[in-house]
């Protein structure tokens, strides 16, 4: 039919989702090759935004009903902050050598960590993609128009946590290529009020795309961002660096003190008093 942007080929819901799994899991093991190539297990930190763009696009050819206007715009969020985040991590470590979390690993398993990483590493956290990006599979099977009530409230959630990410990771990578700053807190920019402005914006990004699959009806997706909300605060994210910042930065307990850890919020005046 002239105008209908259908495209081939059409699946049923749960095939869809299966093999969405089998893709990101694919690109997973792909990965996980070349990291034995490099001998880097942190590889798969460049390619997390670019999975869930390759997911997006699976999810939206593999769609079996016509493009909607909430389609083209959500695969324009997803690739924005997907391209932007691998491209941002792959230029921030390139030279750098394996991250000190995959060396800690490696050296607690030498023997066995190449299996280990595919199993602990690549496959895990493809399955966490696929989980989380069930959100982009119910937006993207059942599209609405750019007129529901959701749609535009997610796209101003989305461009807050970018602008909180993409700000907090310029303003980093500034402070650090000072080498004056060796060893001090950056509490300026958007640092002045979350001591994690790049996770809150990243918790933002996936609660404006979870909008979209509100929209449609389908709220049971909500766990896609509480996995990933979880994963910031609790586990790869907020807890874990800041374990490691309390203990090499002796200026950074005074930082947590006077900064929110998490949501955006005016320093705590006892800062103040304190300085």
């Amino acid at each position: 039919m002239k105008g209908d942007m259908r495209h081939y080929p059409i699946v049923s819901d749960a095939t869809a989702a299966a093999s969405g799994l089998m893709v990101v899991l694919g690109f997973m093991v792909l990965i996980w090759i070349a990291s034995i190539v490099r001998r880097d297990a942190s590889l798969v930190d460049r390619f997390w935004g670019a999975g869930f763009v390759l997911l997006t696009v699976w999810y939206w050819w593999t769609a079996p009903v016509p493009a909607g206007g909430s389609t083209w715009l959500l695969l324009t969020l997803v690739s924005v902050w997907g391209v932007r985040l691998s491209v941002y991590l792959t230029w921030r470590n390139w030279g750098h050598g394996e991250d000190y979390r995959y060396q800690e690993m490696r050296a607690r398993a030498p023997g066995g960590f190449a299996l280990r990483s595919l199993v602990r590493v690549y496959l895990l956290q493809g399955l966490i993609m696929w989980v989380v990006g069930l959100v982009l599979w119910a937006a993207l099977r059942r599209p609405v128009g750019l007129g529901s009530p959701w749609v535009w409230p997610g796209v101003a959630l989305w461009l807050v946590g970018f602008a909180f990410e993409a700000l907090g990771d310029y303003q980093l990578t500034r402070f650090r290529s000072n080498p004056a700053n060796r060893g001090r807190v950056l509490d300026t920019g958007v640092w002045r009020y979350t001591r994690h402005p790049n996770y809150f914006g990243d918790a933002c990004v996936w609660w404006g795309f979870f909008a979209f699959a509100a929209a449609s009806g389908s709220w049971w997706t909500i766990v896609g961002p509480l996995v990933m909300n979880g994963l910031l605060l609790k586990v790869s994210g907020v807890a874990l660096l800041e374990q490691k910042l309390v203990a090499t930065k002796p200026q950074y307990r005074d930082y947590v003190a006077r900064t929110n850890g998490f949501i955006p919020g005016p320093p705590r005046s006892a800062a103040a008093d304190r300085r």
